[in-house]
């Protein structure tokens, strides 16, 4: 089979996070039709996540592309860009504060993010409830996506957005995402100035890090009056169960945390005594380095998907620059088969050379002098 113009071709995304909305939004900006499937039963199936910051550099070009910068500034935090170093007792050892005018890397929740690139879709566009088992059918098309539900779609380009577990990679990498020996435990804290005000001091209008050598807590303000903090240690996975502890057991955690962290001072472990609610366990994967895959002129991968790396202030924004490259190659090329290749000769390189700078560098927030790693960190 030859591969179909771009115009013609039936373009299916799966997965309706930032990297996969960004691209069908661009696509549709240049008349062309495309399908989002998503495994989730509808766009408030679940919690977003955190606040992420987008950059000038590569997370903003995709906005602009987008037709949605603007919009995204008005949503923006540019006072997010603060972030602070805190010692075990809570002073701050270093202190970044933006300019007023500063927007090279504003902060947005990931919620508010996501209902921006919704919202431009076309309705109709993202298909919910729709959990991808397989891609079948044979390299040059059409291809055939096998959902959970029994249902099948005929395709002729399959991208895979759908993160870190994706089931569309083994179509074209046997690839999978190795433990870094790194794990957050995800702590929420609502209404702060009202109920954590000494947390919401410590934390300021940013993010906020803190590390002994073996372990350590990221915080960042998110919108709405909330704030997450994100207990990091060096432990097996899954390490709850590993310790004699159930997953739900919040005061058993709690116990273990302030014996593991007791010789932090009791203001930093207001943040694992005064959570509202259960914590949530996110050990920290990266796929191998390098990663890259055989040209396949009918399946693609961008973000999480294609390059997995610890959670240090790139995920969101490659995931975008991404979107935006394979799109803006689909509206130029004269087949699908040479968009992908137009693509993937700028995405791979690119994408091995940061992982192979970050690998391994889930450590780093566990350092006493740790770099500073942005505030994308902690993702779903």
């Amino acid at each position: 089979m030859s591969s179909p113009n771009p115009a013609r071709a039936r373009i299916s995304i799966i997965g309706a996070g930032p990297g996969g909305l960004t691209c069908a939004r661009i696509l549709q900006r240049h008349g062309m039709a495309v399908t989002v499937y998503d495994r989730d039963a509808g766009p408030d199936a679940r919690d977003q996540g955190g606040t992420l910051d987008l950059h000038a550099d590569n997370g903003q070009i995709a906005l602009r592309e987008a037709g949605l910068l603007d919009q995204f500034f008005e949503l923006a935090r540019p006072e997010g860009q603060e972030m602070r170093r805190l010692d075990l007792t809570g002073a701050i050892t270093s202190h970044e504060v933006p300019d007023p005018d500063e927007t090279f890397k504003p902060e947005i929740d990931r919620g508010r993010l996501r209902d921006l690139l919704l919202n431009s879709l076309r309705p109709g566009t993202v298909r919910w409830g729709h959990a991808l088992d397989r891609v079948d059918g044979p390299a040059e098309g059409p291809r055939r996506l096998c959902f959970a539900d029994g249902t099948t779609v005929e395709t002729d380009l399959v991208i895979g957005a759908d993160g870190a577990n994706s089931r569309v990679r083994p179509a074209v990498s046997s690839a999978v995402p190795r433990y870094s020996g790194v794990a957050f435990l995800e702590a929420w804290f609502s209404d702060v100035e009202n109920r954590h005000p000494g947390i919401a001091g410590l934390i300021g209008q940013g993010g906020a890090h803190a590390a002994d050598g073996e372990r350590g807590m990221f915080a960042q303000r998110n919108g709405g009056d909330r704030i997450r903090v994100y207990i990091i240690q060096r432990v097996p996975a899954p390490w709850t169960s590993a310790s004699g502890l159930a997953p739900g057991d919040t005061e058993g955690i709690r116990a273990l945390l302030l014996e593991r962290y007791a010789h932090w001072s009791p203001r930093m472990r207001q943040m694992i005594t005064d959570n509202d609610g259960p914590y949530v366990d996110r050990p920290i994967f990266a796929l191998p380095v390098p990663h890259a895959w055989e040209h396949n002129p009918t399946v693609t991968l961008l973000g999480d998907a294609a390059h997995l790396m610890p959670p240090l202030g790139v995920g969101a924004n490659l995931a975008m620059l991404d979107a935006n490259d394979l799109a803006l190659a689909l509206a130029n090329a004269a087949t699908v088969d040479d968009a992908i290749r137009t693509y993937e000769k700028t995405m791979l390189p690119r994408s091995i050379e940061t992982a192979r700078a970050l690998e391994g560098a889930a450590e780093h927030l566990l350092a006493a002098e740790a770099p500073d790693h942005g505030d994308d960190a902690p993702r779903h």
